[in-house]
């Protein structure tokens, strides 16, 4: 691309050295750097991209932006001294890729629990009407079909613009992107020209890093005051009703908000639930009238999920009849209270709770089914908010029989996220078992034929992080073999 169409996006900036006429690529990454390339220095956690900008250079990098003035050879390469990096790499970055945004559906969803089932859900809904579409969470990266992996929740900046690009030269019409707190404030999504976003909920969360639920709220509204002003182009704001943070959201934006809910009275409406340990039934009350609505997705909060998928995908243009039609069809998402089939005489499911509220949430959704006892395993994450360790556990007192590990502990000692989440519990009936292994084997040691066991907090994850390595581990895989040597090798 031409140096100087690219660089007229940042309006204050200082120029050393001969700038390049052309430049093939853009990176963050020092050691992805190619001959002819952009290097943009941006600071993360624990890198600074300034302390990188040589090597970039020695790999083939012609121009350099960052933020002061560097060490480096301007004989080999041009530097671009720019205020602030994050917001040079998201002009940059779009215009590098031509507005990738502009020429997709993009779909964002947020909110602390159900982000991931939600953007899932549209997804699916989109390819069962034979649409092309992409996503971007914290399964990975959802090429029409074809899973990448992916580092975060929200991706960078630039690996956002990439995969938008990615999906416009695959002739994919549907972008979607479960977006979090994190990514809204660290400006992870500008740039990005969304056409529907929702929000599911808000809950205790990530309180270590925004430190207060003001502070998480409103980081989360990002998502809906950055839809902007533009009235020409139709944009919807997708809200739950039921939820104290509707009105405040409602007014962050111009654009036309589309509610639901099972309390208000909302646009889209849920009542006469019925739950099955298999399915889930009720009636859809819509701006398009009423229909009976039967699902595999089990639980409360899946009504919700699959209200605000609906509702995104009606604001596209898609006809709610044909949505319910749609609804029937759909699996249950992966490690989102997925039923594991296993030849055992017990209910297994496994789930991504990792929250007060969706702990809560998934003891309640399997209330209606009990035989015998529920038995809960839970566990956080090491070196992340401590807050929510006490009330994590306080809500898993729901269940019978209670057990307390890690999801994955970094850093920190088992004995200190166990203290923590062992000062919320409400009775005696639990265990402390800090490697998760183990304590998924003790899950089924001490089941009994009837019980039904969730195990929370890991979901679909195949790995756990100790220190900063990922090792292998599933919950699914552990616990549907320690069934066959407690229940089948004994038939």
């Amino acid at each position: 691309m031409n140096t100087y169409n690219l660089l007229e996006s940042i309006k204050l900036k200082t120029v050393y050295g001969e700038l390049p006429s052309n430049v093939k690529d853009i990176y963050v990454d020092s050691r992805k750097v190619t001959e002819g390339s952009v290097f943009v220095c941006t600071r993360g956690y624990t890198v600074d991209g300034h302390d990188y900008a040589g090597k970039a250079v020695e790999s083939g990098a012609t121009l350099v932006i960052a933020e002061k003035q560097l060490d480096i050879d301007l004989e080999k390469t041009a530097l671009v001294v720019v205020k602030d990096t994050f917001k040079a790499l998201a002009q940059l970055s779009n215009k590098y890729y031509d507005y990738p945004s502009k020429k997709l559906n993009v779909f964002g969803v947020t909110g602390t629990n159900g982000k991931t089932t939600v953007t899932n859900l549209i997804h699916s809904m989109l390819k069962k009407d034979h649409q092309k579409a992409a996503l971007s969470g914290t399964i990975g990266f959802n090429l029409d079909g074809e899973l990448l992996p992916s580092e975060n929740t929200t991706c960078d900046n630039l690996t956002n613009q990439q995969m938008l690009n990615l999906a416009v030269d695959k002739d994919i019409q549907n972008f979607i992107l479960e977006v979090s707190s994190h990514g809204l404030s660290l400006g992870r999504l500008w740039g990005i020209d969304f056409d529907v976003v929702a929000f599911t909920n808000l809950s205790h969360d990530h309180l270590d890093y925004h430190e207060t639920m003001e502070h998480y709220g409103y980081a989360k509204g990002l998502l809906f005051s950055q839809l902007g002003q533009d009235l020409e182009a139709p944009k919807y704001v997708v809200l739950n009703a039921d939820d104290e943070w509707y009105d405040r959201y409602h007014y962050m934006t111009p654009h036309e908000v589309i509610s639901y809910g099972l309390e208000a009275n909302a646009d889209f409406r849920a009542d006469r639930i019925q739950y099955d340990n298999d399915k889930t039934t009720f009636t859809l009350h819509s701006p398009e009238g009423s229909f009976d609505v039967e699902m595999k997705l089990l639980g409360k909060f899946n009504v919700y999920n699959i209200l605000t998928a609906m509702a995104c995908l009606y604001a596209r243009g898609m006809e709610v009849e044909k949505l319910v039609g749609i609804v029937r069809e759909l699996p249950p998402v992966s490690g989102r209270m997925e039923k594991v089939e296993m030849d055992a005489p017990l209910s297994v499911y496994i789930d991504y709770a990792h929250t007060p509220d969706a702990i809560e949430k998934a003891i309640e959704s399997v209330l209606p089914f009990k035989q015998n006892k529920i038995i809960f395993l839970v566990g956080t994450g090491g070196n992340r908010d401590k807050s929510k360790r006490p009330t994590m556990a306080e809500k898993a007192s729901l269940a019978d029989y209670v057990i307390l590990t890690t999801d994955d502990p970094r850093y920190e000692d088992y004995d200190s996220i166990l203290h923590d989440l062992e000062k919320g519990m409400k009775h005696d009936q639990y265990s402390l078992i800090g490697d998760r292994a183990e304590a998924v084997k003790h899950a089924i040691g001490v089941s009994e034929p009837g019980d039904i066991i969730i195990f929370a907090g890991k979901g679909h994850e195949d790995y756990q992080i100790v220190e900063n390595t990922k090792y292998p581990h599933s919950d699914k895989h552990i616990a549907i073999e320690q069934s066959k040597i407690k229940y089948i090798s004994t038939k």
